[in-house]
């Protein structure tokens, strides 16, 4: 349960407390309607599909996902000392990466689904983990 942030100051910056985490899980959950909603728009209308599927969508998405990762769960580890969510993380990242590397236009499609979906529900785990670890 989430419970409201507290202000903490380390290296002179002031950051709420599991903010980055809880950031980083809402993002995993939008990714994960953005690959299910995709499916259900390209079912129905195939023209809107093609925008959804474009893969500077994906590309920019797994950035931001590798930067929020490398930020929250880093100083995760250096505030509780657990290395287990860093290792879930870079597996769900590294899932979501071979996923990207298969590609919509391979035949593989599904294949590609299934992989980035497990890696965004293991990177949301390991957010998770982080932040019960942290509080």
């Amino acid at each position: 349960m989430f419970t409201a942030a507290k202000l903490w100051s380390k290296d002179g910056l002031l950051i709420r407390d599991g903010l980055w985490d809880r950031i980083a899980v809402l993002l995993s959950g939008l990714c994960l309607v953005h690959c299910i909603s995709t499916i259900a728009i390209v079912a129905i209308l195939s023209s809107a599909g093609g925008l959804l599927l474009n893969p500077i969508i994906h590309e920019i998405g797994l950035g931001i996902a590798i930067a929020i990762g490398f930020y929250s769960l880093g100083r995760g580890v250096l505030d509780h000392g657990y290395i287990m969510p860093v290792a879930i993380g870079s597996l769900g990242l590294g899932m979501m990466m071979g996923a990207i590397s298969i590609g919509h236009d391979s035949g593989h499609g599904s294949a590609e689904i299934l992989y980035t979906i497990l890696g965004v529900g293991l990177l949301a785990l390991a957010h998770d983990l982080n932040y019960r670890a942290t509080h």
